[in-house]
């Protein structure tokens, strides 16, 4: 993906949600939302808010005087979150461009950010505009996909559709999985004027999975499917051999993990 959460074409953010949500992402924004006081000095903004998951935690998490706006640059990712978490409690749907955020200097207190940072096709920029819409002092967090090798049903499902595909640059999706470089990470941070209080690795455990379910939503529930069917291949046949795959590898049912880095820092 050139750009955080998903396409504005995607279609499928049932199957991500409901397939793959509930077993990695939920567990990860629980997490992360821990780390956020509970009254941030300010309001908070959340990028790239995909169906709502660091979303519905940041409200049952934050003081309920605190507003919460949650933004994606995917109408469809932003349309469902909307629908699944409602239009009241605090929470302000904004559909917007991470890279050009359409806020004034210094209004938030906090800028929270899952798995999203990683398909901003200017990382730098991305943190520089986080930067000037918190005040000072004020705290940014996010995590990001440690390498593919430290989450297995990932490199599952890419060892699969690669094998299909050899030499089809757009089918080797590694983009979520680039940016556990610590030192690079560092030096993002303080480009965009941030201290880094705290880099620090996450594993989750996924037990009792089923494989067709994740397969599902590896392949419906990203933008790889419209990729598949651009090549003329059947999604069920692909989701077929992703789970078996991932069979294989985890059994049925399913265990392995999933595994993160989480960035927090202050802007100065």
């Amino acid at each position: 993906m050139s750009r955080e959460g998903a396409p504005s074409g995607f279609t499928g953010p049932a199957f991500y949600n409901d397939c793959i949500g509930p077993l990695w992402f939920d567990p990860f924004a629980a997490d992360l939302v821990r780390r956020l006081p509970s009254r941030p000095p300010g309001d908070v903004l959340e990028i790239a808010c995909g169906t709502g998951f660091v979303t519905r935690r940041l409200r049952e998490h934050v003081d309920s005087i605190v507003r919460i706006v949650a933004t994606d640059l995917s109408a469809a990712m932003l349309d469902y979150a909307r629908g699944k978490l409602g239009d009241g409690k605090g929470i302000d749907w904004r559909e917007a461009d991470a890279l050009a955020l359409p806020f004034k200097d210094h209004t938030f207190g906090a800028v929270v950010c899952g798995f999203g940072i990683m398909f901003v096709p200017d990382r730098q920029a991305m943190l520089r505009e986080a930067r000037r819409v918190l005040a000072i002092g004020g705290t940014l967090l996010f995590n990001v996909w440690d390498r593919i090798e430290e989450n297995p049903h990932a490199a599952v499902n890419a060892a699969v559709v690669e094998t299909m595909f050899p030499g089809d640059i757009e089918m080797r999706f590694r983009t979520p999985y680039d940016m556990h470089d610590l030192e690079n990470l560092r030096r993002l941070l303080a480009g965009a004027d941030f201290r880094e209080t705290l880099i620090e690795t996450k594993r989750i455990a996924i037990e009792g999975a089923d494989p067709e379910a994740i397969a599902t939503g590896q392949v419906r529930g990203t933008p790889r499917s419209a990729l598949l069917e651009k090549r003329g291949v059947s999604l069920d046949m692909v989701i077929g051999r992703v789970a078996d795959a991932l069979t294989a590898a985890g059994g049925n049912p399913y265990s392995g993990y999933g595994q993160a880095i989480v960035v927090q820092a202050q802007a100065i």
